[in-house]
């Protein structure tokens, strides 16, 4: 049995396509030709065997420029994630004001950095599964660590943040401090010694960055870290490429799973840093 399509519903067929389809491919659709085939960013970056991944290089234990390298848990994790599609890793340096310009601006394929997922970021980007849990504290002279254990105690007037620019400690500090002074420093790898000088009573930044810099500065004492003023996560932040994201998910998935992530954290947290001075 045979049947016939009505030529009004094949044109009606005919329109639906051309609104669907971008003009290119309906041109084609309309005169029978095959659509194009469009190489997605992870073929990409498969074909020309380079993965380029931006990194701030200020943010230890995840990621820090030493002299001309970079070294850190993320930029491990960026080797490895390279190595996985057959790549040569490309490091690409930004900035924490300048971040999403650059995803945006194409001059990576993705970034990690001991990047905070938030909405505000979440709107224009897409982010792996998380593979770190966090939360902002304040870190301060140990002496003074009784005197800033909540949000109130440090929002007073006789009281000064620092912040590093352009990031989620400057959005965090900004959001919750309206009496107290907030001064930005724009070096994040100096900025815990402006404490220790006195030019700054605290900072409230990540937990982990907190008990890391604890270590290098014996001055300086983590508030509560185990219990953070917020929740946060940190993930590979991506471009809106689902199959990208998808690939990278899978991948950290499995690192996670075998226990590789978790002894790269021990590493790198363990890893002899030495402190930053102005």
């Amino acid at each position: 049995m045979t049947f016939s399509i009505p030529l009004g519903f094949s044109r009606l067929l005919l329109s639906a396509l051309l609104v669907a389809t971008p003009l290119a491919e309906a041109a084609e659709l309309a005169q029978g030709a095959a659509p194009v085939q469009v190489v997605g960013r992870l073929d990409r970056i498969i074909q020309q065997g380079v993965l380029r991944v931006g990194t701030t290089g200020d943010y230890k234990p995840f990621s820090y420029k030493s002299g001309e390298h970079f070294i850190g848990l993320d930029i491990e994790l960026a080797q490895e994630l390279a190595q996985s599609m057959g790549a040569k890793l490309q490091l690409v340096p930004t900035t924490w004001p300048t971040l999403m310009n650059d995803l945006q601006a194409d001059h990576f394929d993705l970034a990690i950095s001991g990047i905070s997922v938030n909405m505000e970021r979440q709107r224009q980007a897409f982010f792996s599964q998380p593979y770190q849990r966090d939360g902002k504290t304040p870190i301060t002279l140990c002496s003074r660590q009784q005197a800033f254990q909540t949000l109130e105690q440090i929002d007073q007037p006789q009281v000064t943040a620092i912040v590093n620019p352009g990031g989620t400690n400057e959005k965090f500090a900004r959001a919750n401090l309206k009496q107290a002074r907030i001064i930005v420093h724009q070096d994040n790898v100096t900025i815990f010694q402006q404490i220790v000088d006195g030019k700054a009573d605290l900072m409230m930044t990540d937990a982990v960055e907190t008990r890391l810099q604890e270590k290098l500065h014996p001055q300086l004492c983590a508030v509560h870290p185990d219990q953070p003023f917020d929740f946060s996560e940190k993930a590979v932040l991506l471009p809106r490429d689902i199959v990208l994201k998808q690939y990278v998910d899978q991948w950290l998935h499995q690192d996670m799973e075998s226990g590789r992530f978790a002894k790269r954290m021990q590493k790198w947290l363990a890893y002899p840093w030495q402190a930053a001075h102005n």
